[in-house]
Formats: structure tokens, C-alpha cells, sequence
């Protein structure tokens, strides 16, 4: 099937852009950019569209209005230059818009947040409210608060806007980009480099044509969009890496166009597990072998395969669930760590009796808050 037949059905589309993208390679927003995405998104709001925005830029903006230069690892300066930025930014998006008759509007969130299940329910209320009304929710990580963006952990909102693209039941998310897509090499060492035109499965080989680092200003690089593609296949949703300096690339990548590299998706997974999955971790639960192989076959974890966990977290939380050395899965528990480790190896009958009869679930983890991790 060619591009416009598998993107035939596109009715909801998260669009990231980086910060490169935004200055055009320099170091203020640019006017014209930031014009000519407001143009396409709303045109494709006019075909009857749906449309996100994840925008970085915040902390590129804030140094250069605060004339400060931080070294790589000073992350005080970084993050007020988040607080800084962020306003200028939205204040560019709003202005943007504006000429065209639309409404943006602000959310900030951390990895933290969204890992809280009241916190995303809430999220998914906001999103949903915003869209009804025609406007246009434009995300970026929370930076003044947080620092895993900031650090080399997270990614330059490559991770976020997968994520939201989930959260929001996206068919597709567009990262603008300074490169052209996925190639088989590193374009800047080997001329010869072709681009992957289409990407049916993320396999080892395609894992390692990812490059490291991006750009100077911003932080992403083509592995954290290698790792959103996996966020975005579990969701069933496509994703598109395509050049931000192309003319109308939204509307052409949107239109099916051949244009970047185009990220297919499997059947998706529940929304709950794809949370479950994209959330942080409280904790852990080591677990032995004939555990491990019951937690893969998609069974419950009772008290009788646990080693012990490590961490402190309360019933309800998400914790990682390892074996060996691999950490195999993520889910939500139905005990704290202090039980576990009181119960740990025990069968059901034992592990009641030294929680004083109050045990109201034989499984510490339930199949069905569990989320297999590849």
C-alpha cells in the first residue's frame, strides 16, 4: 500500500518540534517557522482534523533573554531559563495563531506527573475538553521543575510527544526534525547514506542506525525517536520523521506524500498498559526464574516467585519487575514494599497469615496491571 493509502485515515496528529526547528538553526524563534506551522495546522484543522502541538525551545529562548551560558552540567541556570523561555515561547505560538483564528493552550507536565493515574485521567479530560473547543494543546516537559529533559535521560520532548500522541489516541505524530528522517548511515560521515523511506518493524538492525546527540541547542537525537516510534507502535499509532526546513512538510507528511520515514504500527496495546508502560517506576521487584516465565506468559506474580524489592513504595504504585538482569515488565502492585518483603516466597496461605488475615488479593501483581517490557 503506498503513503496516502496507510495514512488514508489520519484524523487526530501531534506535531513535536525541536528547537532546532524553531530558530531554524539559529538561536532566537523564528517568525516565519512558527507562521508557516500555524498556516498548516490550520488548514488541516479546516479538513476536519484534530491537532497537538510538543514544542521545545523553552530553555534555548531563556538563555539567550538571559545572555547566560551554563556549563553542560549546571542545571539551576536551565531550569530558570525554562521559566524564562516558556512564556516568550507560548507568547510566539499565541501570536502565530492568532492569525489564523485559533486558540492554543498551555499544558507543562513532568514524566512524574503523568506516572500519578489521577494526574492522566485529568489530562486526558483537559486534552479532550480543549479539542471540542477548536483549540490547539501545545506541551512541553515541565523544565523549571524537572530535570530528567534536561539531563541525558529523557530526550529532547521526543519521549513526551510520543507519549501524548498515546495518551491522546493519536493515528499519527510528526517530529520536525533537522534531518531528513532515518537513513541507513550517518549522512554527515557517509555520503552514500539512503533514507528508510518506510519502517515496518523496529528490529536490532534498525536500533543501530540510530546516531547519539542532535544538535547543539537541543538535546534529542535520532535514538530517543527510535524509542518514541516504539511508544507510538505500541499505541497504534504511525509516526513520521521528515526534515522541518521542507516547504509544508506537515501537509505533505499528513497528505502521504513520500517525504521522511514513515514508522508503522501494530495492533495497539490497552491505554492502561501503555501507561502503565511509559510511566516511572517507584520501585522494584526482584523475581525468580519460574516467576519470570509466569510475568511473560502474561500471568499474575504471586508472593511465592519474589526474591525481595528494593525501594519504598506504597500499594497502588508502579514498579519495575526484574529477572536476572533484565528488567522484564512494569506494573501496578497491590502491595507495599515493606509486605513484600514479608511475604516474599511464601505461598498465599503463609503470606495471609503474617499480614494478620488481610491479604485482599492472592497476587501482588495482577495480569491485568501488568505491561510486558521488550
Amino acid at each position: 500500500m503506498d503513503r496516502k493509502g496507510l495514512l488514508g485515515d489520519v484524523e487526530r496528529i501531534v506535531v513535536k518540534v525541536g528547537t532546532s526547528s524553531i530558530t531554524m538553526g539559529g538561536s532566537v524563534p523564528s517568525p516565519e517557522f512558527m507562521d508557516g506551522v500555524a498556516r498548516q495546522i490550520s488548514e488541516l484543522k479546516g479538513r476536519g482534523m484534530e491537532v497537538l502541538i510538543v514544542s521545545s525551545g523553552a530553555i534555548g529562548i531563556g538563555l539567550r533573554t538571559m545572555n547566560a551560558r551554563p556549563k553542560p552540567n549546571e542545571v539551576p541556570i536551565k531550569q530558570a531559563a525554562a521559566s524564562v523561555g516558556q512564556g516568550i515561547l507560548m507568547q510566539k505560538w499565541n501570536d502565530a495563531f492568532q492569525k489564523y483564528g485559533i486558540i492554543v493552550a498551555q499544558i507543562l507536565i513532568t514524566m512524574d506527573d503523568y506516572s500519578d493515574r489521577d494526574t492522566v485521567l485529568n489530562l486526558n479530560n483537559t486534552m479532550s475538553t480543549l479539542l471540542k473547543y477548536g483549540a490547539v494543546p501545545i506541551f512541553n516537559e515541565n523544565d523549571a521543575i524537572s530535570v530528567k529533559e534536561i539531563g541525558p535521560v529523557f530526550g529532547d520532548n521526543d519521549t513526551l510527544s510520543a507519549v501524548i500522541a498515546s495518551r491522546a489516541d493519536a493515528d499519527l505524530l510528526v517530529i520536525l526534525s533537522d534531518v531528513a528522517g532515518l537513513y541507513d548511515g550517518n549522512p554527515k560521515d557517509n555520503p552514500d547514506a539512503k533514507l528508510i523511506s518506510v519502517v515496518g518493524s523496529i528490529d536490532e538492525g534498525i536500533t543501530k542506525v540510530a546516531g547519539g546527540p542532535g544538535t547543539k541547542m537541543g538535546t534529542g537525537g535520532m535514538r530517543t525517536k527510535i524509542n518514541a516510534a516504539k511508544i507510538c507502535r505500541d499505541a497504534g499509532c504511525r509516526m513520521i520523521i521528515a526534515s522541518s526546513s521542507e516547504p509544508d512538510i506537515i501537509l505533505r507528511a499528513v497528505g502521504g506524500e513520500d517525504v521522511g520515514t514513515l514508522f508503522l504500527s501494530d495492533t495497539a496495546i490497552s491505554k492502561k498498559r501503555r501507561w502503565i508502560k511509559a510511566a516511572s517506576p517507584n520501585g522494584s521487584i526482584f523475581v525468580d526464574e519460574g516467576a519470570g516465565k509466569a510475568v511473560l506468559a502474561h500471568r499474575s506474580l504471586l508472593p511465592v516467585g519474589i526474591k525481595y524489592a528494593t525501594g519504598t513504595f506504597e500499594a497502588g504504585e508502579i514498579v519495575d519487575i526484574v529477572c536476572g538482569d533484565s528488567v522484564i515488565a512494569r506494573g501496578v502492585t497491590d502491595y507495599g514494599s515493606e509486605e513484600i518483603n514479608r511475604i516474599r516466597g511464601m505461598r498465599s496461605d503463609a503470606a495471609k497469615a503474617v499480614l494478620n488475615g488481610v491479604m485482599p488479593h492472592k497476587d501482588v501483581v495482577r495480569s491485568e496491571n501488568l505491561a510486558i517490557l521488550p
